[in-house]
C-alpha cells in the first residue's frame, strides 16, 4: 500500500475526483462533491508542483473538510426558499380557506368539499351547507370554525 502511495500522480487524483463526483449521485446530502473538488485541486496542484504523498493526503483531507464545513455554514445562514413550501402537505395548503360543509359536523366531525374532493373536518356542531374556515390540520383532518 505504501508503495502505491509513494507513486501517487496527478491523474490518480483526477480519477478519484471523478469517482467521488459520481458517488455524489448515489449518496444523500452534499458531502462527496466537496471531497471530489478537493481531490481535483490536489491533482491540478500536482501538475504544477511536486508534493510528497503525505502532504497530498493531508491537503486532500483539509481541503475536503474545510469545503464541507464552509458549505454547511453557508446553507445554515442561507436556507433554500421554495415557491411552494407546503407542496407535500396538502392539508396545510388549505389553512385560511373557506369551505362548505357537505355533511354536518356532529360529535366533532363532518365532511367538507375542497375543490373536487371531500375532506373530513373537525370543529363545533354545524349543519350541512354551513361555511367554515380552515384553521389547522391534524393529519388528514382539517380543523374548522364557522366562517
Amino acid at each position: 500500500m505504501s508503495d502505491y502511495l509513494t507513486h501517487l500522480q496527478w491523474w490518480h487524483w483526477i480519477v478519484f475526483a471523478v469517482l467521488l463526483a459520481a458517488a455524489e449521485a448515489v449518496v444523500p446530502g452534499a458531502v462527496m462533491i466537496w471531497f471530489a473538488a478537493a481531490a481535483a485541486v490536489i491533482g491540478l496542484l500536482l501538475i504544477v508542483i511536486p508534493i510528497p504523498w503525505q502532504w497530498q493526503l493531508i491537503g486532500f483531507a483539509v481541503l475536503g473538510g474545510c469545503a464541507l464545513v464552509a458549505y454547511r455554514n453557508y446553507r445554515r445562514k442561507n436556507p433554500e426558499k421554495f415557491e411552494q413550501p407546503n407542496l407535500n402537505q396538502r392539508g396545510v395548503q388549505y389553512v385560511g380557506h373557506e369551505l362548505v360543509l357537505i355533511e354536518p359536523i356532529e360529535q366533532g366531525s363532518g365532511k367538507a368539499r375542497v375543490g373536487d374532493s371531500v375532506w373530513k373536518v373537525s370543529g363545533p356542531e354545524l349543519p350541512a351547507g354551513a361555511r367554515v374556515r380552515v384553521i389547522g390540520v391534524d393529519g388528514t383532518i382539517l380543523t374548522v370554525v364557522p366562517a
